[in-house]
């Protein structure tokens, strides 16, 4: 019997992005299979915030395609955009929750501007459901200000999850968090992953993060793909571009 082939969720071919006369990417291709983490590697300033942002259409590259779902990111207009990213969830790393919101209106938030026809009974069970799933229910009445860092990062999580994605960028998820809970979100990513079969990226320089999240690695060097593999196949590697990463 033949294996079924895995479906491509988002396909990155030779993207270019520069500012100026600094080119950031430089011909990087990426393929993310459906239900996989991908950890996006690389140093500070190697490119991997534009990239996210060019995935989910902040930043309109130089040249290359972006295909999320079989439609390339780069040729949409506003309203096609605003309907892609209903199916691409943004884990921010400074949380972006809105600090005069309760936590309830923030997970509210997203729910309301993407499904207009949302009954109140609807919003209030999905509300509930994905702070369950971080554990948070009793916060629903509270303030961001009244919650740790550990805390916010859940609550942020959830309020991603809320429109269930089938893509979630995460962009530096456990930065700024001590190792324990940087251990629960991390299990938390891995949680929602198996329980949605979502697929995503993950922009880390965290080796815990990648080694405990990461179902493939890409290193990001000089604006390409510079190698692709397992945790464990590149943790052997003896090139010193990648053994650094390691160490």
């Amino acid at each position: 019997m033949g294996t079924t082939e895995v479906e491509s969720v988002i396909v990155i071919k030779d993207l270019v992005k520069g500012f100026g006369d600094k080119i950031i990417l430089d011909g990087f291709n990426l393929t993310v299979k459906k239900g996989s983490n991908v950890v996006v590697l690389g140093k500070s300033g190697s490119g991997k915030s534009v990239l996210i942002k060019c995935i989910i259409g902040l930043l309109q590259p130089d040249s290359g395609s972006i295909n999320v779902f079989k439609e390339n990111i780069p040729g949409m207009n506003e309203d096609e955009l605003d309907k892609a990213r209903s199916k691409i969830g943004f884990l921010f790393q400074s949380n972006a929750l809105y600090d005069s919101m309760t936590i309830r209106e923030n997970l509210e938030f997203p729910l309301l501007r993407h499904w207009v026809d949302i009954k109140k009974e609807e919003v209030n069970r999905l509300v509930k459901e994905a702070l369950e799933n971080v554990d948070l229910l009793h916060t629903l009445d509270m303030m961001p200000s009244e919650l740790s860092g550990g805390m916010l990062k859940r609550v942020a999580l959830a309020r991603t999850m809320i429109l269930r994605p089938e893509v979630i960028l995460y962009d530096e998820p456990t930065t700024g968090l001590d190792p324990v809970t940087a251990r629960e979100i991390e299990k938390l990513i891995l949680k929602l992953q198996k329980k949605n079969h979502t697929s995503s990226i993950i922009i880390s320089h965290d080796m815990n993060c990648v080694k405990n999240t990461a179902d493939l690695v890409v290193l990001l060097l000089e604006g390409k793909c510079y190698i692709e593999g397992t945790y464990e196949e590149l943790e052997q590697s003896s090139d010193q571009n990648i053994k650094q990463f390691f160490e």
